[in-house]
């Protein structure tokens, strides 16, 4: 059996991905553990993180009640860490999603001039819920943590089929 050259052998392409929330400690990293899990279940390669649009939880894990959700769900997102987006993230990332309107219109103040890739809401990719925000559970409780993965889920099946071509 003959090898293709090096030159043309395919490389699966890899969808890069940032989900942004505010302090990167509940709603995204837990789109970000969400849609990792979905993406390879559709055989889809992607890269994905999160990040905040504040930095006052930089380095720490994600808030014990998402990782407590996730784990119900079968993942762990235990070993993440929060840090807050850089310029470079907008030229390394292909799609970059915040979690709500608010810190869309941030990120679309960071974002530099010229070479942005594409900057949205991640629930876009559910338009059957109806909403456009993932609300903050923050202040909530585990329900509200739970309905917070259930909006992740929908949009990481949506965004998912969309990059696969569904």
């Amino acid at each position: 059996m003959r090898r293709k050259p090096q030159h043309l052998q395919v490389r699966p392409l890899v969808h890069r991905v940032l989900f942004v929330c505010l302090g990167n400690i509940c709603r995204s990293p837990l789109a970000e553990g969400v849609f990792a899990a979905v993406a390879q279940a559709h055989g889809l390669t992607v890269h994905a993180d999160s990040a905040g649009t504040g930095g006052w939880h930089v380095g720490r894990p994600p808030d014990r009640r998402s990782q407590q959700i996730a784990e119900r769900h079968g993942l762990d997102i235990g070993r993440q860490r929060a840090r807050q987006i850089e310029a470079a993230d907008f030229t390394r990332f292909d799609m970059i999603l915040a979690m709500d309107e608010d810190n869309l219109r941030e990120l679309e103040c960071r974002k530099p001039a010229p070479g942005s890739r594409h900057l949205g809401l991640f629930l876009d990719f559910a338009p059957e819920l109806g909403l456009r925000s993932v609300p903050d559970p923050y202040y909530g409780d585990l329900a509200d943590f739970e309905h917070t993965y259930r909006l992740v889920h929908a949009a990481s099946e949506g965004l998912a089929r969309r990059l696969a071509g569904l």
